[in-house]
This record gives structure tokens, C-alpha cells and sequence, in this order.
């Protein structure tokens, strides 16, 4: 009961992972959550071999009485919740011709809904703790993206959530931040399980510019991602830090990126560059 508890979600790969092994490694007791158990292998040889020991639990973001299953077991079994890292997202590719409203929906539910309902069953923890709300979001919340209409839609929506939520928060005692990473190589493009030559031949009259903006994110992954172990360091600079701040970028690349949005103010230079990346 003496060590701060962090619950941790989607830590079956990628930033999730490593971020759980980072925090027990830090000494915090790290509950890390992921949908489906059944892919938890990677976690738990990860924990062993950095001599951690993890308390891995299903949580599924989408479904409310899944939240607050795993929420008040780790009240019952722990007695407090210090932070929660919502880290759990799922991506996604398309542009609005090409896709249903209903499928918009869907990327919603997970990466913005999701968010919101793990919050808000920790909440009334957090304030008994003065602990800490720490959403990954990405730079993709900041500036939108081709393609990434809906997935930039969710993300933009947490980090506006989050943004009016901070200062109301802090009054009651709790932090709350967001870390935004870039291109990290992680499971997250390959989870998009698409077939990327398919999806380019049924595209229609976006073929073109679909094929250029895959061809440069391809690129990007492959020569100037960052490693997970690498964007985990400033998740768990925004659990231990002494007053973190509300916006963290995961390296300097994500924060020149996100520095051209918030310095331009006609909008500009974002679809100036952006619109480099569709030919």
C-alpha cells in the first residue's frame, strides 16, 4: 500500500509497453491494462527481462463496465490510484468520400470516448491521491493530417478536452498533461491492418495523392522514428516530474512540428507543408 499506483492502458506493444516497464522500473506499483490478455506475452517477457514484476489486467476502453471493473479492482486490491496513462488508440487511414460516417464514428469511440471514460471512472481517485491524468495524444492533435481526417478529428478532440480540463483539475489536485508523440516504431501502422496496395486501388480519384502521402509516411517510419523505449522517457517524465507541463512533445522533431501550429495563425504554413506530403 506505500507505493504510488499507476494504471497504465493499451500496453500490449509499443509505447504502452514500454512506458509499464519504465514506471515499475521507477518504482511505481504499474497496472498494465490492455484489451485482450491474450496478447500480453510481449509485456510480460519485457517486465522479466528488465527484473520488474507488472500487474497486467484486461481493460477494454470502449466498454464502460470494462473501465470500471478493472478501476475498482485496483481500488479493492491497491487501495489508491495515484495516475492513470491513457495511452490506449487505435489508427486509422481514409478521407470522407471514400468512408462511412459510421466508420468515423468507430475511431472516435476508441481513441476519444475511450479516453474520456477512463478518466472519468479514475477521477474521483486521482483527487483523493493529488495524482495524475496523462493522455498520450500525438502531433497528430495538433495538426491535422491527409488521410488521418478522423484519427486527427479524435485526437484534436482529447487535447481540447484535456486543455479545458486542466486548469478545473489542478483546482482540485490533480495534473493533468498531454504527450504527444511523432512517428514511433511501434505496431501502430502495422496494426492499421490494412492492405496499403488495395486501399490505393480502390481510392478512385484520391489514388494519387494517397500513393505519395504512404510512399512519405513509409519513408518517415523507417528512417526517423523514434524507438518506444524513446517517447516511453517523457510519458514517465509527466508521471515524475515535479510540475509538468500540460503539452509534451516526445523528441525535437514532434516539437518543431507542433510549434509551426501554434505559431500560425492564418493556418498557412501548416497546409503549406501538409500539402507537400500529397504531391
Amino acid at each position: 500500500m506505500s507505493s504510488k499506483v499507476v494504471l497504465i492502458t493499451g500496453t500490449s506493444s509499443g509505447i504502452g509497453l514500454a512506458a509499464a516497464v519504465a514506471a515499475a522500473q521507477a518504482g511505481w506499483l504499474t497496472v498494465a491494462t490492455l484489451r485482450d490478455t491474450g496478447r500480453a506475452d510481449a509485456l510480460r517477457k519485457a517486465a522479466a527481462e528488465a527484473g520488474v514484476e507488472l500487474d497486467i489486467r484486461q481493460l477494454d476502453v470502449t466498454d464502460e463496465a470494462s473501465v470500471a471493473a478493472a478501476i475498482d479492482g485496483v481500488i479493492a486490491d491497491h487501495g489508491r490510484l495515484d495516475a492513470v496513462i491513457n495511452n490506449a488508440g487505435a489508427g486509422h487511414l481514409g478521407t470522407l468520400e471514400n468512408e462511412s460516417v459510421a466508420e468515423v464514428r468507430k475511431v472516435m469511440e476508441v481513441n476519444f470516448f475511450g479516453v474520456l471514460h477512463v478518466s472519468k471512472a479514475a477521477l474521483p481517485h486521482l483527487r483523493a491521491s493529488g495524482g495524475r491524468l496523462i493522455t498520450v495524444t500525438s502531433v497528430g492533435g495538433v495538426i491535422g493530417q491527409p488521410f488521418n481526417e478522423a484519427y486527427c478529428a479524435a485526437k484534436f478532440a482529447v487535447e481540447g478536452y484535456m486543455e479545458s480540463l486542466a486548469p478545473v483539475a489542478a483546482k482540485l489536485g490533480v495534473s493533468v498533461s498531454v504527450v504527444e508523440p511523432g512517428a514511433v516504431a511501434t505496431e501502430f501502422v502495422n496494426n492499421l491492418g490494412l492492405d496499403l496496395e488495395s486501399e490505393v486501388a480502390a481510392a478512385g480519384p484520391y489514388a494519387e495523392p494517397l500513393q505519395v502521402y504512404v510512399d512519405r509516411t513509409i519513408s518517415q517510419f523507417l528512417n526517423g522514428a523514434q524507438t518506444p523505449d524513446e517517447a516511453a522517457e517523457s510519458v514517465l517524465h509527466a508521471l515524475t516530474a515535479a510540475r509538468p507541463a500540460f503539452r509534451i512533445q516526445t523528441s525535437q522533431w514532434a516539437r518543431d512540428f507542433v510549434g509551426t501550429k501554434l505559431a500560425d495563425l492564418d493556418g498557412s504554413a501548416v497546409l503549406g507543408l501538409t500539402g507537400t506530403w500529397v504531391g
